[in-house]
């Protein structure tokens, strides 16, 4: 299994993560290609590209042009929210509507369920800096790629953009894992941005979750834009489950979502359906 990972130089928590990944092993000097240049160890190619990574559409392609196979991407990034609050996250790319950041417009790139959900339980293991949100994120911005990817992401001003040690935790978060490809793969579906309840359910049960259907993206669309959205998340996250964070609407559109969810041809799960892990 080939894994790039995405260096951005205009991003520092994405260069601080290279820096991070450069001391733990001796990597190989591969060369450069136009704007790219890469470093290889294992089956692990990192690439550094000059310009902001969302909107570097097909890098999957450019980097398979020098010769590289690619199975799957993490791209190394900053995260920005107006709250300012420290944050380590991950999160899958797409947009279900407009593409402002990227990406193509309607479209989700292949989750990594598996890979993805196991970033987020050692980020929370690895996690020594009490101040910091350790979540999901729900599908968001581009660009546009064929492989699976998904973003790891440091947030969420400059000041903690610049903090090296919460990129070094990320850093070893990506050189160690090890993910349960085993475990059954749920599409979120409901609450906020941050995916409260995904994020909880994924640290307590045995599953990997895919795309993240939120509820600002479902407020105000019909029941035929919903269930596009829905196909188009279980289509790029490879499952037909769909786990509704009931709690964050009200009962009405509960039972209008499990409606669609049904209609659509997919199983609804609850915690109840999991395995959960043990306490030891």
């Amino acid at each position: 299994m080939s894994r790039l990972l995405v260096c951005s130089l205009p991003d520092i928590p994405s260069v601080n993560m290279k820096e991070s990944l450069l001391k733990m092993h001796d990597w190989e000097d591969l060369g450069s290609k136009d704007d790219l240049s890469f470093l290889s160890y294992g089956e692990t190619v990192m690439v550094t590209i000059p310009d902001m990574h969302i909107y570097r559409e097909n890098l999957d392609k450019e980097v398979e042009d020098f010769g590289v196979k690619v199975d799957e991407v993490i791209v190394m990034s900053k995260h920005s929210a107006k709250s300012g609050r420290p944050a380590l996250t991950a999160h899958p790319i797409g947009n279900y509507h407009e593409n402002q950041y990227g990406g193509r417009e309607g479209a989700l790139v292949r989750a990594n369920p598996p890979l993805m959900t196991d970033a987020l339980r050692r980020i929370v293991r690895m996690n020594d800096m009490p101040e910091n949100q350790l979540c999901f994120e729900v599908t968001h911005h581009g660009p546009w790629l064929e492989k699976p990817t998904f973003y790891i992401e440091v947030g969420s001003v400059q000041e903690q953009w610049e903090n090296k040690h919460a990129a070094d935790i990320l850093a070893h978060v990506i050189d160690e894992l090890d993910p349960h490809p085993e475990y059954p793969t749920a599409v979120g579906m409901g609450g906020g941005h941050y995916a409260p309840r995904f994020t909880e359910v994924a640290l307590s049960h045995k599953v990997n979750f895919g795309h993240m259907l939120p509820n600002y993206q479902i407020e105000g669309r019909d029941d035929e834009d919903i269930v596009r959205m829905l196909k188009m998340a279980c289509e790029a996250s490879g499952t037909k489950l769909v786990y509704l964070h009931r709690k964050s609407m009200k009962k009405p559109e509960e039972r209008r979502m499990s409606a669609l969810i049904a209609s659509a041809g997919f199983e609804q799960i609850s915690s109840a359906d999991l395995e959960k892990f043990s306490e030891n």
